[in-house]
């Protein structure tokens, strides 16, 4: 496989999860950095496309799910929302449920749109970062063990 094809597989595989992104990376002889930066800009331009479908999205979700805002605003998620708030969301999201889908809920509970996107990639590129470091590290020490 040569090396653009490589780098576009860890990239759209970044766009679905950053999980997924890092370590495939690594499984394909990319070196750490380059893994870091295409698994984060692939979960980025993901975060991208929600935040800028966002508007319609939240219309359909809130008609279908809720029935109105005021239905939302009494919900255990939006008290979550409350506690937590945009920061929490960008900084955790990433990490536990994946970037696009953060990026949902962000729009969902009335999000502005450029600082989720802000605080999205600022959690991505920690997590990014975060996670390449452990398998590098992770990897060190297996081979060490060899």
């Amino acid at each position: 496989m040569d090396s653009l094809s490589i780098v576009i597989l860890v990239f759209l595989s970044g766009v679905a999860e950053l999980w997924l992104a890092v370590p495939l990376g690594f499984a394909l002889k990319l070196p750490p950095h380059i893994t870091a930066l295409i698994s984060a800009l692939g979960a980025i331009s993901a975060v991208l496309a929600v935040a800028f479908s966002g508007d319609n999205l939240r219309r359909r979700f809130l008609k279908w799910r809720y029935g109105s805002e005021k239905a939302l605003n009494e919900g255990h998620m939006y008290h979550i929302w409350n506690k937590y708030g945009i920061i929490g969301l960008g900084l955790l999201s990433p990490l536990l449920f994946g970037a696009p889908l953060g990026t949902t809920m962000g729009i969902i509970l009335g999000a502005k749109r450029n600082h989720l996107i802000l605080w999205m990639a600022v959690g991505i590129i920690i997590w990014s970062i975060g996670l390449t470091g452990a398998v590098f590290l992770g990897l060190l020490s297996v081979k060490s063990l060899v």
